[in-house]
């Protein structure tokens, strides 16, 4: 289980988003893939470091969602629906437990492949992971 696991899922069951995109991906998108398009990947993994450990481990991700759109507008759009379907989500999601998604951050816009809009919206994905 990782933090990517977590917002894949979030995005996956939002109707508001699968109404936006054509794809969500983990790791890669090959060429050719439809856009506008979703792209989620692991930036970083911080375990808690405890004395003794347990059954669990709390885990701290980093997960980036690169939006790849058509155009500036559509990109806008679906950072904005990204970010407010995952930020502040608590609970069990995707078979973690005792989550907790918070934003960290919205990336520049940048110019993606075959002159796609792209830009990223990270998140901080606090998790307990079994050991």
């Amino acid at each position: 289980m990782t933090g990517v696991d977590i917002i894949g899922a979030l995005l996956g069951d939002s109707g508001e988003i699968n109404s936006l995109v054509a794809t969500i991906k983990a790791g890669s998108l090959p060429d050719g893939t439809p856009l506008p398009a979703l792209l989620v990947r692991l930036v970083s993994s911080v375990e808690r470091q405890p004395l003794v450990r347990g059954g669990a481990v709390r885990m701290t991700d980093r997960v980036s969602v690169a939006v790849r759109a058509n155009s500036y507008r559509e990109q806008v759009a679906i950072i904005k629906a990204v970010r407010n379907v995952c930020a502040g989500q608590l609970g069990a999601i995707a078979g973690a437990t005792e989550v907790a998604v918070l934003s960290a951050g919205t990336g520049p816009d940048v110019g993606g492949p075959a002159n796609s809009f792209e830009q990223t919206q990270d998140f901080k994905v606090g998790f307990n992971a079994l050991t």
